[in-house]
């Protein structure tokens, strides 16, 4: 089977690392042989790879960067839009999903000659629901808002792809975060910012602008092997429900990803695989808790200056099956220092863009407001995909909200004065480490008057930032002679 599996712009490389390491576990390689496309030198939006067809099981469950897994059902060159019906009415649908089942379908372009994407969408629709009404007398209902079923097909200039998709809701919904809104750093993408920094578990990670806890909470459960989709599959039972805001009412234990609703993953054989995949999760994570019997021993923690965000935190990391309380605190990042006994640790923060920092302890601005307006579904599968139409569009957006940002800073000195003696503090306080900050600020470096090492384009949804990696050299300690010693 062809599998695209996708994930945020900019991250292909550490997907790709990461999709060698799934194919190398011993339960990944008992499914059969996997094979992954090279890693593209541009940015692709995704991976591709041939594996077999219970491959997506394993990477639904074990993927940290990965969006969606997308099922390859076909491939076929196309004119017109009747093409398109013809590919896709002669697929046998019946022998994946049921007509009592929902659908939802959603097509993406690159250079595509066709006039109207909607309307290749609905011949599609068309085809998929004549196909199961001829076949089985009754037609699926059309749900765009909570599917069954998704279904998605990607126009190129002279191509037509179609897709199953096999983990239903994003990825980066894992089930441990209960808050209003959208987060404010994507999961998936805070897994894939740690692989570049080459952090590893074990060594120190701090970030004195936690909100609530996106990044400590990935690196902890990299260091304990918890599966992202861990929850979603249910390998803790009962006791670790998904958070009630986690996610849409479709996601249970049961159901938790979209292949579960695909008929040839019901079957005996791959009911019996993907137990296996879970158990094996399971007593990996039950080995590794022994390395790191509390919260101390990951070394890893943060604080923020909103008692809110904190105590978000702090319900989040228990909801994530993480150990005890983490080490956090309500604090001002001017006044955070290195853990006890940490050297050459790594600090990653995302701070906020260019809104006034709350009062301690105040309610002040929404940090969830960064990702206002980029809610759609739509959206984010058009961006994802990272195709032309998609990303002309978040290139627009961008812009429109750097300026609008830019703009913010520029009529609020305090916050252009909190930078530059946070950049003060950093090389005072944090000599040795390597500082590493996302922000959608391309100026962030100089405000905080520190040279970056190095920029890495990523994208948070449809917006564009940029990870700046700042290393903070020793300072060299001042050698204070008496005037016997000069005379000697």
């Amino acid at each position: 089977m062809r599998f695209f599996v996708v994930c945020p712009g900019g991250l292909e490389v550490p997907l790709a690392q990461e999709l060698a390491e799934i194919a190398h576990r011993p339960d990944s390689r008992a499914l059969g042989k996997w094979v992954i496309d090279p890693t593209p030198t541009s940015p692709t939006g995704g991976i591709g790879l041939a594996a077999p067809l219970s491959a997506a099981m394993a990477l639904n469950l074990h993927s940290r960067i990965a969006s969606r897994v997308l099922l390859q059902m076909a491939q076929s060159p196309y004119r017109q839009e009747e093409d398109l019906y013809k590919l896709a009415s002669g697929l046998a649908w019946e022998d994946w999903f049921t007509s009592k089942q929902t659908l939802r379908v959603d097509v993406t372009a690159h250079r595509s000659p066709l006039k109207s994407l909607n309307f290749a969408t609905l011949k599609i629709k068309d085809a998929i629901v004549d196909r199961l009404r001829d076949v089985t007398g009754d037609r699926p209902s059309i749900d765009t808002t909570f599917p069954d079923v998704r279904v998605q097909a990607h126009l190129t200039a002279t191509h037509i792809t179609i897709y199953l998709d096999t983990s239903g809701e994003a990825l980066f919904k894992r089930g441990w975060r209960d808050e209003k809104g959208d987060a404010p750093l994507r999961e998936n993408l805070a897994a894939g910012i740690l692989l570049i920094t080459g952090w590893k578990p074990g060594q120190t990670l701090f970030d004195p602008m936690c909100g609530s806890g996106t990044f400590l909470i990935e690196a902890a459960q990299m260091a304990l092997v918890i599966p992202p989709g861990a929850i979603r599959a249910g390998i803790y039972g009962d006791g670790a429900k998904p958070s009630r805001l986690a996610y849409r009412p479709l996601v249970t234990s049961a159901q938790g990803f979209g292949f579960q609703r695909l008929k040839p993953f019901n079957e005996v054989a791959e009911q019996k695989r993907w137990s296996a995949l879970k158990e094996s999760a399971l007593n990996e994570v039950l080995e590794r808790r022994k390395l790191y019997p509390n919260t101390e021993s990951l070394e890893i923690s943060g604080g923020d200056i909103n008692e809110e965000l904190v105590s978000m935190f702090k319900g989040n990391w228990q909801r994530a099956q993480l150990p005890d309380q983490p080490v956090a605190r309500q604090i001002d990042a001017m006044a955070s220092k290195p853990p006890v006994n940490s050297k050459n640790g790594v600090m990653l923060l995302n701070p906020p863009y260019g809104e006034r920092l709350v009062i301690k302890g105040g309610r002040g601005q929404d940090r969830n407001s960064r990702d206002e307006g980029f809610k759609s579904e739509g959206a984010e599968n058009r961006f994802e995909l990272n195709l032309e139409t998609g990303r002309q569009s978040a290139k627009r957006s961008s812009r429109e909200s750097l300026k609008k940002l830019q703009a913010q800073e520029e009529q609020d000195p305090k916050f252009v004065e909190f930078l530059r003696q946070f950049g003060q503090h950093l090389k005072e306080t944090f000599g040795g480490w390597n500082v590493f900050v996302l922000t959608a600020d391309m100026a962030l470096p100089g405000q905080l008057r520190i040279k970056e090492s190095k920029r890495t384009p990523l994208f948070n949804g449809p917006l564009e930032c940029r990870l700046f990696k700042l290393e903070m050299h020793q300072k060299r300690p001042s050698v204070n002679h008496s005037n016997d010693e000069l005379n000697d």
